[in-house]
């Protein structure tokens, strides 16, 4: 098992731990754990954290979590490096250091591989997204950990299913909780029942120190998940309760009322 990195800094971020809007988040990756069996006891898991509010936010409550838990587990936070010019990793190990996290930075070469690799014209994002993936399963199995923990919230469920049926004709979106291609690591996302929005606004509330990933082209890359996102909200003007709505449908699922044959019962 590969040596991570501790310190002994009292928790600066203590302070909002008391807060009503981390008290909800808290709840809700609680009852996600819960309703999907996320976390059990023993479980050594890999807290992949990008730098950005969706990551940051998972650390901070599963620690919260795990400081509560009737079970014991661990967490090792694990930044996988793309060596895009201008990441800022010294702000985020540095956030783990203040933080007293069990961390892990591990450096690649994904950007020169992404150039060399990449057609002309077509996004960085799906490549880099395949090699990071990829170098966090291997760091979550020499770190030992069982589990790999994601920052995918509602939204990202909710635009995932949208993207699928509008882009690729597929009924589909992510899972809570799965086996990695791997066989080896169990991949869970415990943010599902957490709202863009509120993630924004703890982010702000706990000033968390959010950076980059500064791949050249990320900001237009994904276009096709923005106009999701803008289809959502004005979908929410005269539908209020339609993303609680879209979440509640992936566990609603009726297969005798698709068109998939190999969802067909044997009536005979």
């Amino acid at each position: 098992m590969a040596t991570v990195t501790t310190c002994d800094i009292n928790k600066p971020a203590a302070e909002f731990k008391d807060n009503q809007l981390f008290k909800k988040l808290r709840h809700a990756v609680g009852k996600a754990i819960g309703d999907f069996t996320l976390i059990e006891k023993g479980d050594r898991i890999a807290v992949a954290v990008s730098g950005g509010k969706d990551s940051y936010t998972l650390l901070l409550v599963l620690e919260e979590l795990r400081r509560r838990a009737p079970v014991p587990f661990e967490l090792v936070a694990v930044n996988i490096d793309s060596g895009y010019p201008g990441y800022r990793t010294d702000v985020i190990e540095d956030f783990f250091r203040k933080n007293n996290f069990a961390y892990q930075m591990v450096p690649s070469e994904h950007y020169a591989i992404i150039k060399e690799k990449r057609r002309p014209g077509s996004s960085y994002c799906s490549i880099c997204s395949r090699l990071k993936r990829g170098a966090l399963y291997e760091a979550a199995k020499t770190l030992g950990c069982n589990k790999l923990a994601l920052g995918h919230h509602q939204d990202d469920f909710i635009e995932t299913l949208l993207l699928n049926q509008f882009f690729v004709g597929s009924l589909k979106s992510m899972s809570a909780s799965m086996l990695a291609d791997n066989g080896i690591i169990t991949v869970i996302r415990p943010l599902v029942y957490l709202a863009e929005e509120d993630i924004i606004a703890f982010s702000r509330l706990a000033e968390l120190p959010v950076v980059c990933c500064c791949c050249p082209v990320c900001g237009t890359a994904d276009m096709q998940r923005k106009r999701m996102k803008r289809l959502l909200t004005e979908l929410q003007v005269d539908i209020p309760h339609i993303k609680h709505s879209m979440l509640k449908a992936l566990s609603n699922v009726h297969p005798r009322h698709l068109l998939d044959p190999s969802l067909r019962r044997d009536t005979t």
